[in-house]
């Protein structure tokens, strides 16, 4: 009985506490383009109207690039198969590793798009507030359904 109300006395307080470490963040947090959710730092002072259009562009980007993310990642099946094969052949894993190449260039630039019309989206006072160092706003190479981390599957 004694063990019992002690294991539920400290889940009752393990709760509490992730409970008030959520609530601590405040309203808001997480909300609109930008921010610890996505990877990327916040954009300042972002209207609804605003998050709307980010939001919009974004979701098309990833309507786009998914066909593209797919593919890299049955390429590098491919090319993970080809080294595990004993004597592959070099020049089929040089060319694997060139489409897998090229794939990742065409994302790249596609994130570079993105990157830029988002910044047709805000105003001049939300861009001079933005980080000048850092990784920038917007998914990269790792924001797809297949890829994780730094563009790793």
């Amino acid at each position: 009985m004694k063990k019992t109300m002690i294991i539920g006395l400290s889940l009752v307080v393990a709760l509490a506490l992730m409970a008030t470490m959520a609530l601590a963040r405040g309203p808001g947090f997480g909300r609109g383009f930008g921010g610890p959710a996505y990877g990327s730092p916040p954009i300042p002072n972002l209207t609804a109207e605003q998050s709307a259009q980010i939001q919009a562009v974004r979701d098309g980007f990833l309507k786009e690039t998914e066909p593209l993310q797919k593919e890299l990642y049955a390429k590098g099946q491919e090319l993970r198969q080809l080294w595990t094969t004993p004597n592959a052949d070099p020049d089929a894993v040089k060319a694997k590793q060139g489409e897998i190449s090229d794939l990742r260039s065409e994302l790249q630039e596609k994130a570079t798009n993105l990157k830029l019309e988002i910044r047709k989206v805000l105003t001049p006072e939300q861009l001079a507030q933005m980080p000048a160092a850092g990784r920038g706003f917007g998914p990269g190479m790792g924001s797809g359904p297949m890829m994780g981390p730094r563009g790793r599957w």
